[in-house]
């Protein structure tokens, strides 16, 4: 199971949120790029970057940070936020990103969705955010009335070389992953499922892991690392115990 170190955006800055709420900001470093180049130096073989900005305003913000980022590591690097349009998409991948997030438009554009996973091969995932199972869309400031497992299951044919569940009501808060609802992701998403949201301790980490499969590939965490609750060489060799 692949341990995503998460670095999220905002003002040129590595910031974590509570539950989305963008008036619930912790900063945790003026400088991405030198964040970017310590997971890397801890072992991580992947990062999970976000614009928030981007997500907020529909269109990349923080381009020139995330360009840098990508430069400034040799190992594989995952991007979102704000990614809406064959040109967002295509300008990201351009810039070095490994893979490339579409939430937003996946869930509005399915034509446009199925022609990138095709065009871009093994270059794009799909991203639900979900809140009481709910959908949430544009930076999770509107709410769908789809479901996030029904709408796995609808997605899967459209080529995406993986599926990002995020719980936003744990997102930030270190409660716990939503084990029960990843878990009903990856048995109907038919690609691998990446688990996000809540992992705050290293049991949370072997619970995923012990439900890892094909299906299940991978946890982003954030805050935790951040804080300490969680080292990046223990969560990788949890990782790997089962």
């Amino acid at each position: 199971m692949t341990i995503f170190p998460a670095i999220d955006l905002r003002g040129g800055r590595c910031v974590r949120l509570v539950q989305g709420a963008f008036d619930r900001e912790t900063v945790y470093g003026d400088d991405p790029v030198a964040v970017a180049r310590r997971w890397e130096a801890e072992g991580a073989t992947w990062l999970h970057v976000v614009d928030l900005d981007g997500a907020r305003a529909g269109k990349p913000v923080q381009r020139a940070i995330v360009r840098a980022i990508c430069a400034a590591v040799r190992i594989p690097v995952q991007v979102g936020g704000g990614l809406r349009d064959r040109a967002a998409v295509e300008d990201a991948l351009e810039g070095g990103a490994a893979r490339v997030v579409l939430g937003t438009v996946a869930l509005r554009d399915e034509p446009l969705t199925r022609a990138l996973c095709a065009e871009h091969a093994g270059r794009i995932a799909i991203g639900l955010d979900a809140r009481d199972g709910r959908l949430r869309a544009a930076g999770w400031l509107e709410e769908s009335k789809a479901g996030a497992v029904e709408t796995a299951a609808r997605l899967s044919p459209l080529g995406a070389a993986a599926v990002i569940y995020t719980d936003i009501e744990r997102d930030g808060t270190e409660r716990g992953p939503d084990v029960e609802g990843t878990g009903a992701i990856a048995r109907v998403a038919g690609v691998p499922v990446i688990a996000s949201g809540g992992v705050a301790s290293l049991a949370h980490v072997r619970t995923l892991a012990a439900l890892a499969s094909p299906s299940l590939a991978g946890v982003i965490i954030g805050r935790a690392l951040y804080t300490g609750a969680v080292a990046l060489g223990d969560a990788l060799a949890a990782a790997r115990e089962i």
